[in-house]
């Protein structure tokens, strides 16, 4: 698979996340991305959470997965083009249910310190709207380095770093630029050429692979090559069986209601 032969971080290094971490929060049974739903996995026994951080037109970091707010909000057109005060007036909630109507959307600040004081675990997915990849990276790393760092992050028996993931390699590179000790992973849907040298150049300690691409062999190369690998988003739990038994780090799922805490093994 072409990797490179020294590895990029000791096979040894402690690895804080759990093999489970809820997609979006517990994304399908409440809002996607809303503290409801991250409240709701919490209470379902959930301790790691992925979530989509992009930025408002005036720089404010916030969970939303699309670049347009059609899907789940009210509201329409290009996310980031609006500012804060426009955006914390939608209802993100109301789309999914009317239990959740008036439900707002979440700025990341919110939602790092409901996580970090109850030890829950965060894979923060830099989601650019286009065109702004190098700019929503750098400006979420540093945002995320000083709520962590508020949290204690850094010192000794503060909570660890969130793993910093992204499909754009720009944004990335541009954390790395600024806050090079965040952890970071490559999100591959493919396996593109160059894919292992650009994870390399970016000194991600993690690859989040689509989990149609993983197989035995495969895990096997990232191991030796120093990656942990995640992959997602695994819905069936014969398929979760099986990925842990080839030597899977992590699964991303939406089924937090009958998978992970739910029915299997967390260790």
């Amino acid at each position: 698979m072409g990797y490179p032969t020294a590895p990029v971080t000791d096979p040894a290094t402690p690895w804080p996340f759990p093999r489970w971490i809820a997609h979006r929060g517990a994304g399908r049974l409440a809002p996607e991305n809303t503290l409801a739903a991250f409240e709701l996995g919490w209470r379902l026994g959930w301790r790691a959470f992925e979530c989509d951080v992009k930025l408002s037109a005036d720089g404010v970091p916030f969970l939303l997965h699309d670049a347009t707010l059609e899907r789940t909000t009210d509201g329409r057109g290009v996310a980031g083009e609006c500012t804060w005060e426009a955006l914390e007036r939608l209802d993100a909630g109301g789309w999914h249910s009317t239990a959740y109507a008036g439900e707002p959307l979440l700025r990341l600040d919110r939602l790092v310190d409901w996580a970090l004081p109850r030890g829950a675990l965060l894979n923060l997915e830099i989601k650019p709207t286009p065109g702004t990849e190098a700019a929503t990276g750098a400006q979420v790393a540093c945002a995320a380095e000083a709520r962590w760092r508020a949290h204690g992050a850094g010192q000794p028996g503060g909570p660890p770093w969130p793993l910093l993931t992204s499909f754009q390699p720009a944004a990335l590179q541009a954390a790395q630029e600024v806050c090079a000790h965040l952890p970071r992973g490559l999100l591959l849907d493919n396996l593109w050429p160059g894919c292992w040298t650009v994870a390399r150049s970016l000194g991600c300690v993690a690859v989040v692979l689509n989990h149609r691409l993983c197989s035995p062999a495969l895990l096997a190369e990232q191991r030796a090559a120093g990656w942990r690998t995640l992959a997602y988003t695994v819905n069936d739990a014969a398929r979760a069986e099986a990925l842990l038994d080839w030597g899977l780090d992590g699964i991303i799922t939406d089924r937090v209601d009958a998978l992970g805490p739910a029915r299997l093994p967390t260790a």
